[in-house]
């Protein structure tokens, strides 16, 4: 019996209703905070187009647009430093926002809701860091001409 049998129909709908609208609000979400906002959203379109049809029509130009996007990032140094440039600007403003907990007298709530400050954001900053940097590589790897 495949394993995908053995799990009842109801569970896997539900599992990619959930699974697929959450990274879709979370992309939202990244898209004006901190974190791989548009990864989230493709990675949330991917899973609804297992069960919708209008998820598949949308993620296929999401996909085309992220690949030339790729291709076109890859195609000389000076882009590839920029990109890396900029990865890297994104952990190092991590690291500081990880560190950085001063806050101001007129804040009104406790000190841990300061969202400027902490780990919370200084992590999601790193993260997308890291996050760019693998995908600078993948796109070197797939997309670059070799000579």
């Amino acid at each position: 019996m495949p394993r995908a049998d053995r799990i009842p129909a109801w569970v896997r709908r539900t599992g990619i209703e959930v699974a697929g609208w959450t990274l879709i609000v979370l992309g939202v979400a990244g898209l004006v905070l901190p974190g791989p906002g548009l990864l989230l959203l493709v990675a949330g379109l991917a899973i609804l187009s297992l069960r919708y049809d209008w998820a598949d029509r949308w993620l296929h130009p999401v996909k085309v647009q992220a690949y030339r996007a790729a291709e076109q990032g890859v195609q000389s140094w000076i882009r590839i430093a920029i990109a890396l440039t900029s990865a890297l600007t994104l952990i190092a403003a991590g690291i500081t926002w990880g560190l950085w907990r001063t806050v101001p007298t007129w804040w009104p709530l406790e000190e841990d809701w300061w969202l400027p400050g902490g780990w919370t954001t200084g992590s999601a900053l790193i993260l997308s860091g890291c996050i760019a940097i693998a995908l600078i590589v993948y796109s070197y790897v797939k997309f670059r001409p070799s000579r």
